[in-house]
């Protein structure tokens, strides 16, 4: 690691407060050009720290940057990984407070819940397949806190892969009868279509998206526990929205999720 710890808690409480307060902020290597991806992600773990220690509970892990295009683009051979706390999580149908925003984005995820562990190195769709108790659908808004867009990967991953808000809805479903790979996806806003894509657009599988966030942990001494909540990455571009957009997704077998923004 290039950053001492007095340095992460400075970065980690800089960031978090951007993400808090709305307010925008230039990617965190122009200062610290020298900072490694472990940098990156003790800073992300800092600002989860962070909220944890303020009585917020961490209620799911996501997984970002999960197409190969956008993986070349960046010059990178796995996905980044992140997490959600309860108060991002917003319910079905009810209206987003883009006040609270900086500049939102709308991404389609299947997510799911596992009812056994999963732990890396060597973890493989196989062993995430058998490993899911449900899948069910969701909707990510993501929130970049860099000022017009403009970040690398490691500021991306200190800055908890952007990491906003997020919907769940539809109905939740065995793994069992359904095909992630063919499962159809399509995203409308304000009653017309803006994005379709299938659930292989993600890493070829999204348990594949899972696969590597365990044996990501896996590498820091960790695992995914059972009962873990899942956001495997988005199916869908990411869609820009503003105050006054309705946005629903229609999930094949899964059901639609849908919200508001104010």
């Amino acid at each position: 690691m290039a950053l001492d710890a007095a340095t992460i808690a400075q970065l980690a409480e800089h960031v978090e407060a951007a993400e808090l307060n709305a307010r925008d902020i230039t990617k965190i290597t122009d200062e610290y050009p020298a900072m490694s991806w472990d940098d990156a992600y003790a800073i992300q773990d800092a600002i989860r720290a962070r909220k944890e220690a303020r009585g917020h509970k961490t209620v799911g892990l996501k997984c970002g940057l999960t197409s190969r295009a956008k993986m070349k683009q960046m010059g990178v051979e796995v996905p980044c990984f992140g997490f959600v706390s309860d108060y991002m999580s917003c319910a079905e149908g009810s209206d987003i407070d883009t006040a609270r925003l900086i500049h939102p984005k709308v991404e389609a995820e299947i997510c799911i819940v596992t009812k056994a562990p999963l732990r890396g190195p060597g973890c493989h769709v196989g062993a995430v397949l058998a490993a899911i108790d449900f899948v069910l659908p969701g909707v990510e808004i993501i929130d970049s806190r860099y000022r017009d867009f403009r970040f690398d990967l490691k500021s991306v991953i200190a800055d908890n892969t952007s990491a906003a808000r997020f919907v769940v809805g539809g109905r939740p479903r065995n793994v069992e009868g359904l095909d992630l790979r063919t499962l159809g996806v399509v995203m409308e806003k304000n009653g017309r279509i803006v994005a379709m894509a299938a659930g292989a657009a993600v890493l070829g599988h999204p348990a594949a998206a899972v696969a590597m966030l365990a044996n990501h942990l896996g590498a820091r001494g960790q695992e995914i526990p059972a009962g873990s909540f899942i956001m495997t990455g988005g199916v869908t571009e990411a869609i820009a929205v503003q105050a006054g957009d309705q946005v629903a997704v229609r999930f094949q077998d899964l059901g639609t999720v849908s919200m508001r923004f104010a």
